[in-house]
């Protein structure tokens, strides 16, 4: 069994985590094959500028889709909703925090006008700005490692980052400040990690048992909203589900490049309603697009 994925610290760290869990559960060598992608080619264009979708994830699909590996593991939130039709998300494993967080020497409240917060998302530019935040915004790629770096040596005074990113690679001690998900809504599957193969791939039924149930209808509802709106990270919007019991909870937020707010969903419905449940947002939403 060969597993396609990125060479970055966090992709290899959740791709090992899940050939660990395969290993488990089959009889044979399961391998990892580093591919590069798109995204980790352009190191000097902001992702929503380069005008196409799958940039960290289409290489890889088609090294699975020409049978060169057998599965790729994926952050989910880099997959396009729209998928090739003979590729299938098979597995959602347990979901880490979907939590923005505060990378800085300084708090949230101490970034001042001359500060300079790095972050090449529109969303989360745009959410700075809904909060009032007056500080520099300027572009800033690079892998995780790279990005504190570039903070700790005082190029930037902040960044914004995924909380399970940094939980993944231990890097936490650099943590200033968590947000609370309606605060700074992330972007749909934000701390989940996608298992693909393809429709008629003889592992389907083994793939599956690494699938959560709960992480899966969460982003199920999360990224039908971005399907039924058809878009991506060229729009500011944020979407977060959450599961208790067998209820689920939506909220999503849209709001223009400069922070101004266009439309806020709140909604409650049944686990199994996760589609339902991201149609009828993006129903509600659709006008402001």
């Amino acid at each position: 069994m060969i597993v396609g994925t990125r060479g970055s610290p966090l992709a290899l760290k959740q791709t090992y985590y899940v050939v660990n869990q395969l290993s488990k559960l089959v009889n044979e060598e399961v391998k990892i094959k580093i591919i590069k992608t798109t995204g980790d080619k352009i190191k000097d264009s902001q992702l929503h500028k380069i005008g196409q979708r799958g940039v960290f994830t289409k290489e890889i699909d088609k090294a699975v889709l020409n049978e060169e590996v057998d599965l790729a593991v994926h952050s989910l939130k880099d997959v396009p909703t729209e998928l090739h039709e003979d590729l299938e998300i098979v597995a959602i494993p347990h979901r880490d925090s979907p939590n923005e967080v505060l990378v800085s020497k300084y708090s949230w409240d101490e970034l001042s006008e001359e500060c300079i917060l790095g972050t090449s998302s529109l969303r989360r530019k745009a959410f700075c700005r809904y909060h009032g935040k007056k500080f520099k915004i300027k572009p800033l790629r690079g892998n995780i490692e790279t990005r504190i770096k570039k903070v700790e040596d005082g190029e930037y005074d902040a960044t914004i980052m995924a909380e399970a990113a940094l939980k993944r690679l231990n890097l936490e001690k650099y943590i200033k400040k968590r947000f609370s998900v309606k605060y700074f809504t992330p972007s749909a599957g934000q701390g989940a990690i996608a298992i693909e193969t393809r429709s008629d791939s003889k592992y389907i039924s083994v793939l599956k048992k690494l699938n959560d149930h709960r992480a899966f209808y969460e982003v199920t509802a999360e990224r039908t909203v971005l399907k039924e709106l058809g878009v991506g990270c060229q729009w500011p919007i944020g979407v977060v589900a959450r599961s208790k019991g067998k209820n689920l909870n939506l909220y999503a937020i849209l709001l223009s490049k400069k922070g101004k707010l266009l439309s806020k969903i709140e909604l409650d419905g049944k686990l199994h309603e996760a589609t339902k449940l991201g149609k009828k947002a993006a129903k509600k939403m659709e006008g402001y697009i």
